[in-house]
Parts: structure tokens; sequence; C-alpha cells
């Protein structure tokens, strides 16, 4: 996993949307894959079944087909703590600094997400926004 790219929520949600244009880059991101937390699972569970009206048998269809794509780690006591020590440190809301705490546990470079400010760095991770670094 070192070096993986780590996907945040949002991108496994665009891939899914009615934007076009976001869902086909994310689409093309994830087509590499990665590494997402169970953490981005439940969010997305939540937001699609809430916001899209996905039923709990759509959601676990489509997570499979992201759980093929991406490798999925677990939000343990290690990345708990962590996560804990960024969101102090780095003034991150505490659902956001596990993310982070989770891709750095993975060994990742990059965080896509559309929810930090583009090119945060924290340690050896930068945060990219996928929808505004398209080629």
């Amino acid at each position: 996993m070192s070096g993986a790219d780590f996907f945040d929520n949002n991108v496994l949600v665009y891939a899914i949307s009615a934007d076009a244009r976001k869902a086909d880059r994310a689409e093309r991101l994830l087509a590499g894959g990665g590494v997402v937390s169970v953490q981005v699972l439940n969010e997305f569970a939540s937001v699609t079944s809430r916001k899209f009206g996905l039923t709990v048998p759509e959601v676990r269809s489509v997570l499979a087909g992201f759980r093929g794509l991406c490798t999925v780690v677990p939000v343990d006591v290690a990345v708990h703590d962590l996560g804990l020590a960024l969101a102090e440190r780095h003034r991150l809301p505490i659902y956001d600094a596990m993310i982070v705490a989770a891709a750095l546990e993975a060994g990742c470079r990059i965080l896509w997400s559309e929810d930090f400010c583009n090119g945060l760095a924290i340690a050896d991770l930068t945060v990219r926004n996928p929808f505004r670094d398209e080629p």
C-alpha cells in the first residue's frame, strides 16, 4: 500500500453522481486503485442512502465494486489516536483527522478529497482536490 493514493468519501460519491464531469474524473482515479478506510465506506453508505435514496442492497453492491478496486484499511486504535493528535495539532475536524490518519498509517502519499485545502501537506501526505487538479 505504501505510496498508494487514498480516496475520501466524496470521490466515491461523485463516481456514482449525475455530475458527468466529476463522475468521469472520480471513475478514472478509482480505476487506478488505491486505499480507502472503513470510515470512508461507512460515510459513503450514509450519504448515498440518505441523499440518493439507495437501498442497503444497492449500497452493498456499489461498495463491492469499490472494494474490488481499493484496499480497505481499518480504523483501529492506532489510527484513532493518531487522528486525535492530528485534529489537535492541525485544528482539523475529528472525522477529517481520522481520514488523514488512516491515509498516513497506510503509507499513502496523496489524499484525494474536496473537503480539505488543496495542497495541504501533513507529514508525507499531500491533499489534492480531484476536481481542481484535472489534467
